[in-house]
């Protein structure tokens, strides 16, 4: 039995996680379980527990490699940042939300089962990922907006992150929820990831106060 060290342990999180991702990808939450997790990995449900204890756990971690993923994306921004306008920095947020769908589904997932189904260190880990997001984010709307002041940034922050939350539900929507909006009369406008990031941006940046 190979020795299981930090790179090992590390390989074998990223499989199941991966395997976590290729199943979300083609079902919601509900219908994934560990079984159908390990059936995607090269070990069994049992070895599973070694790293994750639940589902939920998987979930966590894929969720924290996507805010890892996009605050790289984020930071490798910042040095242009200062030569961007408005509606460049709009244009950089929508497109790399856009292309992050996984991300936002996750984030229109319950946050207080996920959370609550979760060991206290894979939750501290997950949060450092989420803060480490928002300063990234606060460090490129900084470098391209020097006048911002202190409230000023922290009010784009925390206008900006909760509308995470809710992009995927209204941008990603089934057939059958447009059956049923149409029948109770609801209407419905489809609007993109890009679009409504972007004309969100604009305007927090247009009103800092």
């Amino acid at each position: 039995m190979p020795k299981k060290t930090p790179e090992l342990i590390a390989n074998r999180r990223n499989e199941i996680i991966n395997a976590c991702s290729t199943l979300y990808s083609k079902k919601g939450f509900a219908d994934i379980s560990m079984a159908d997790i390990a059936q995607e990995t090269t070990f069994t449900r049992t070895s599973i527990y070694n790293y994750f204890h639940t589902k939920e756990e998987i979930f966590l971690a894929l969720l924290q490699r996507e805010y890892d993923g996009w605050a790289d994306e984020i930071d490798s921004a910042v040095e242009r940042a200062p030569a961007m306008s408005d509606k460049d920095l709009a244009e950089f947020l929508a497109c790399s939300l856009d292309s992050r769908k996984q991300m936002l589904r996750l984030l229109s997932m319950n946050f207080y089962d996920m959370e609550g189904n979760s060991r206290i260190e894979n939750l501290t880990e997950f949060k450092r990922s989420y803060g480490r997001t928002m300063q990234s984010v606060k460090a490129l709307v900084s470098a391209c907006r020097s006048e911002f002041d202190e409230d000023s940034l922290n009010n784009f922050l925390y206008s900006f992150f909760p509308f995470l939350y809710g992009l995927c539900p209204y941008t990603e929507v089934t057939d059958r929820q447009v059956e049923a909006m149409t029948a109770a009369g609801v209407g419905f406008v489809h609007h993109s990831v890009h679009d409504l990031t972007y004309r969100l941006v604009v305007n927090l940046l247009k009103n800092k106060e």
